[in-house]
């Protein structure tokens, strides 16, 4: 089982504008270890309550309401990426769940400072909620969201914008 301090010292590194991007998406296990879909939906919803709370709030909805669905549409999004059932085909439109995330996130200014507050937010989250999880699995989720969301990075300290292409990330099999 993981505890919180290996949780809190989970890496994360730089975005490099342009860089190809490697990930690998969760493992099931660490799906069912979580709880399966209530586990997950906790988890998210967790994390979600904390984002309301922090420098990357006015991303998000401020109505409650509204916010409440952004909440349940992406604890969708994770309960498919990690394995679970397909809850989130209707969002994606048939498109690549990996692609379709990078291309809602170009609605956003999203620079490297955002990113790490989203990440640190995950990483209270997941101390907060998976300490019951194998931290070797922890370690797996924690790699995909760490690699993967520097593909939603778009705008740049220098003042450039970039926009990943999917073609750019690596899903590794």
């Amino acid at each position: 089982m993981a505890t919180k301090q290996e949780i809190m010292s989970l890496p994360i590194t730089p975005v490099n504008k342009g860089e190809e991007v490697r990930f690998k998406n969760p493992p099931s296990a660490f799906f069912e270890a979580i709880g399966g879909e209530a586990g997950m939906r906790e988890l998210m919803y967790d994390f979600y309550d904390k984002i309301y709370e922090s420098e990357i709030a006015h991303f998000f909805p401020q109505d409650e309401e509204e916010f409440e669905k952004v909440k349940i549409k992406n604890s969708k999004f994770f309960i498919q990426i990690c394995g679970g059932p397909k809850v989130y085909e209707e969002e994606a439109k048939g498109m690549d769940l990996n692609e379709y995330m990078i291309r809602v996130h170009d609605d956003f200014s999203i620079n490297e400072k955002a990113r790490i507050e989203w990440l640190g937010t995950m990483r209270d989250a997941l101390a907060e909620k998976a300490t019951h999880v194998d931290f070797a699995l922890i370690r797996e989720f924690w790699d995909y969201l760490e690699s993967f969301s520097k593909l939603t990075v778009n705008t740049f300290a220098d003042g450039s914008t970039y926009y990943a292409a999917y073609t750019q990330a690596k899903e590794e099999e």
